[in-house]
């Protein structure tokens, strides 16, 4: 037993500055180029021709003022902010065929994609700002499962028209999207192929919202993005990002209708924003599998604050696609209203990568429908045993991440923290945690953990359970509602558990499957 461990202190993020893009004040209404706001004109080439013409200019502000704007995608340039005002509102056309096919990167991995609605790479000093809004027409492009649908907007969609799979479980809004997936796997498998050989899956190769690659200097500050393809705004290899006072939206239903996903980038506040979406919230990427390390681009020195997030498959996330690394994250004062998960972490054996030094204080949650707190290393994997395996450049790493000041008010579960049994999670400190809710923390293959200062409420099952653990030190845990059992320990490699100064309402402490060693476990 080592009686000398102390609780692990709040790792300090590293301070940065995030640089603002230096854009003119001069500008250009799109009126003027022969925009017409009546939702009926297609204004692609006019709203293109006049960022453009501000583009050669030197830059400016490109003004798209109250009215429908209908528009085929829009390609950003740098030194031109793209300014939405009151009333105005963007609508991308649902016409495939006005979508060129791309290279691009979705889901971590380089991929020919349709190009997105508001698109720019290599851009520096660019800007998407005021109060007016972005549709995708989402609607068109996504799939639909039958799961997420009442009866009556099954019936309702399917009389819209498209297609249904084999399973009757999916909805396509076309035949060529729904046998998009078997076409394209068998072009993946041909030695050769072009750009235009994408063309009859282009329905399936559905568009992020807002796309930006390998560009520096960017502000998204005010506008309403909704009704995404896919994910809503995905910046690629960027730096220097700031997003602040926006509104995200999608449908809860909506397939991989993510809010955020910042992916290995570098330098980036999101601040003051609203997020309610159908699938991740507020997401930090960085690659995946092979193809993230080989890029090797971690997501770092990042700052999530005052933010909000409704629907969503988690309020922040980190992984899965962090083959590449995720260092030096600050989250703090946000909250999370109704997510499926709250703070969640997820990967699987095989995308490698270093998470670390990650800070998340002061964030308050409610109606949290599975866990307030999670980290998944099997991520769509079933984790049938325990047996371990090889460490090899594709084993994940998690490590030295610090939480604080945390409130739950019902959930499915408190904490569920999985590791893997040869990368075991790393050096985690939960600090000043308060959390109700029907299950309790759950623990295996960890070491290095510290709960201190801990309020945990549940209805049934013991408070915590531990499995094959190394060095975890609770301090100052109590609890309200009486239970069976306090701490539930298993599993044959359990090592330096101590409990002190902790006052639990339960009918026992301490319940021990035969193969732990008992000599291993100090309550006091």
């Amino acid at each position: 037993m080592t009686s000398e461990y102390k609780p692990l202190e709040n790792k300090q993020i590293p301070s940065f500055i995030v640089d603002l893009p230096i854009i003119s004040e001069e500008r250009f209404n799109v009126k003027d180029y022969g925009a017409i706001g009546d939702g009926v004109h297609l204004n692609t080439e006019a709203i293109n021709k006049t960022i453009e013409v501000c583009s050669n200019a030197g830059g400016g502000t490109v003004v798209i003022p109250s009215g429908i704007w209908l528009t085929g995608p829009l390609r950003l340039k740098s030194k031109v902010n793209l300014h939405v005002e009151f009333g105005s509102l963007v609508l991308f056309t649902d016409d495939y065929k006005a979508y060129p096919l791309i290279m691009s990167s979705f889901e971590g991995e380089p991929v020919v994609r349709c190009q997105s609605p508001i698109d720019g790479e290599g851009l520096e000093d660019v800007a998407i700002t005021g109060k007016g809004v972005f549709d995708g027409s989402g609607e068109r492009w996504r799939p639909v499962k039958k799961w997420k649908m009442t009866e009556k907007q099954w019936a309702k969609l399917v009389e819209s028209g498209g297609t249904i799979d084999e399973e009757n479980e999916i909805w396509w809004p076309t035949q060529k999207a729904k046998n998009g997936s078997s076409i394209l796997a068998e072009l993946k498998n041909k030695p050769f192929v072009e750009i235009e050989d994408y063309l009859p899956v282009r329905e399936y190769l559905r568009p992020n919202l807002l796309s930006l690659r390998k560009s520096k200097r960017i502000l998204i500050d005010g506008p309403t993005f909704q009704n995404s393809p896919a994910w809503n705004l995905h910046p690629w290899l960027c730096q220097h990002i700031t997003i602040r006072n926006i509104t995200v939206r999608n449908p809860w239903y909506s397939q991989n209708g993510d809010g955020l996903d910042l992916e290995s980038c570098r330098y980036a506040t999101v601040t003051d924003s609203v997020f309610d979406v159908g699938d991740d919230a507020i997401c930090i990427k960085s690659g995946k599998n092979e193809a993230g390390r080989r890029i090797a681009v971690p997501s770092e020195d990042i700052l999530v604050e005052r933010c909000i997030v409704y629907s969503g498959h988690g309020g922040v996330v980190i992984g899965s696609e962090m083959s590449g690394g995720v260092r030096n994250i600050k989250v703090r004062d946000c909250l999370f209203s109704g997510t499926d998960k709250g703070i969640r972490f997820k990967t699987v054996r095989g995308r490698g990568g270093i998470v670390e030094n990650i800070s998340i204080e002061k964030i308050r949650m409610n109606k949290i429908n599975q866990e307030a707190i999670i980290f998944q290393m099997y991520y769509e994997e079933e984790q049938i045993d325990d047996l371990e395996e090889e460490v090899t450049d594709g084993t994940p790493v998690f490590r030295n991440i610090y939480m604080e000041d945390i409130q739950c008010t019902n959930a499915t579960s408190a904490i569920v923290l999985k590791g893997l049994p040869e990368m075991p999670l790393d050096s985690i400190t939960f600090k000043k945690i308060s959390i109700v809710s029907q299950n309790g923390i759950e623990v295996s293959n960890a070491k290095k953990l510290d709960f201190c200062n801990m309020e945990v409420d549940i209805n049934k099952g013991p408070l915590m359970k531990i499995k094959n653990c190394d060095e975890i030190f609770i301090k100052e845990f109590k609890n309200h509602t009486q239970v069976c059992t306090f701490m539930d320990v298993s599993g044959i490699n359990n090592r330096s558990i101590k409990c002190i100064d902790s006052k639990v309402n339960c009918e026992q402490m301490l319940e021990v499957a035969t193969e732990v060693n008992r000599n291993q476990i100090v309550i006091n």
